[in-house]
């Protein structure tokens, strides 16, 4: 298949998986395209170690190819998509037998980044660390999905299959936690 690049670009991504499954395999790279940069980062900040995320990143467009035939628009293909690269990601913190979660060295600076700008002074990026890595993991995913992957409300909640509420909850009840142990800390020192 020679898509033009333009109409490449104009498609949607259900439009791709339905030329994917009707035959047209190689459609399925317009998908890897759009999304491996997106799904390697989220990989990366849930597992912490750059060769674990490559390995469910492959993993994960692996599940997603065998199963587009199931793939029924009930949501859309991001929500799907995300939803497939956070159960691999689960799956391999279990196999690993690592806790939900975990924010390793990598993956807090990329979430410190996104949630408090760039920050300059070790001593901050200490406590920032330990901040984060204190929050419940409910709190630190939407704070991950939000403030770095950039999603809306309405995404993280069709992802997460929580109310949009629950997802709002979580996030501002986070960041609210989040800036307290910060002011905490500051006072310890």
């Amino acid at each position: 298949m020679a898509l033009p690049p333009g109409r490449a670009l104009a498609m949607t991504d259900e439009q791709i998986v339905q030329m994917t499954v009707e035959g047209e395999v190689e459609a399925f790279g317009l998908l890897v395209q759009r999304w491996e940069r997106k799904v390697y980062g989220l990989a990366l900040r849930m597992l912490g170690h750059a060769e674990d995320a490559r390995d469910v990143s492959q993993e994960v467009f692996l599940t997603v190819f065998r199963n587009l035939p199931k793939f029924r628009g009930e949501a859309r293909f991001s929500s799907w998509l995300y939803r497939i690269a956070l159960n691999c990601c689960h799956n391999r913190l279990r196999d690993r037998g690592g806790g939900m979660l975990p924010l390793e060295e990598t993956s807090a600076i990329q979430v410190e980044d996104a949630v408090l700008g760039r920050i300059e002074s070790t001593q901050a990026v200490r406590r920032v660390r330990a901040a984060l890595r204190a929050l419940p993991a409910e709190m630190r995913l939407v704070i991950i999905m939000k403030e770095y992957e950039d999603l809306t409300f309405n995404e993280i909640a069709e992802i997460l299959n929580i109310p949009v509420s629950t997802a709002k909850t979580r996030l501002y009840a986070g960041l609210d936690q989040l800036r307290k142990r910060l002011a905490g800390m500051r006072g310890a020192l």
